[in-house]
């Protein structure tokens, strides 16, 4: 019998399998990145159809296998919405967060700026261009890529998205924007 893990996920994306099931990329509060295969989940009668669509912050229950996870159960704490400028922004920064986070890494400073970009994006749609660069730069600069002490930053002792912050992310814009691009151009990836 198979241990069942229940933890807190953002759905960063997805894509078809066989007839019915979908893998599901979820960044996890306690696994990391993970790939679960969810079983029927584009039939009209899966209960999980709407809670692990793309880009949704939710509650999923995982089995681990011999061939890897399956999401067992899902139900949804936040949905995706907003403009499409909203949805793209958040596309990009999942984007970047499979392309450089290694799978079934821990990382709680990740899943904190991930999840906190979510809701700000949701909460404060106005300000995703300074969201995306912040979150962008704090995932960077968690992998190692970028130095705090470079910035002279106070942005990555914490993951808060607040007016304060912006205003201090708006400030440095040109110097986060110059070691997200270095950093960026040096891994090659």
């Amino acid at each position: 019998m198979y241990q069942k893990y229940h933890t807190e996920a953002l759905v960063l994306g997805s894509r078809e399998t066989g007839e019915s099931d979908r893998t599901i990329t979820l960044f996890t509060r306690d696994f990391g990145l993970v790939r679960a295969r969810a079983s029927a989940i584009r039939s009209e009668k899966s209960k999980m159809r709407y809670a692990l669509q793309n880009y949704t912050y939710a509650h999923v229950s995982l089995v681990r296998g011999k061939n890897g996870w399956r999401a067992a159960g899902a139900t949804a704490i936040l949905t995706a919405q907003g403009s499409p400028q909203v949805l793209a922004t958040f596309a990009r920064i999942a984007e970047l967060a499979m392309r450089f986070v290694g799978v079934d890494e821990n990382n709680e400073y990740i899943f904190q700026t991930l999840m906190e970009a979510h809701e700000a994006l949701i909460t404060t749609p106005d300000a995703y261009p300074t969201i995306e660069i912040m979150c962008v730069a704090r995932i960077l600069y968690s992998l190692g890529y970028i130095s705090a002490e470079a910035l002279r930053s106070t942005l990555f002792s914490h993951t808060a998205y607040q007016a304060v912050h912006l205003t201090e992310a708006e400030e440095l814009k040109p110097e986060l924007l110059r070691s997200i691009n270095n950093a960026l151009a040096e891994t090659h990836l």
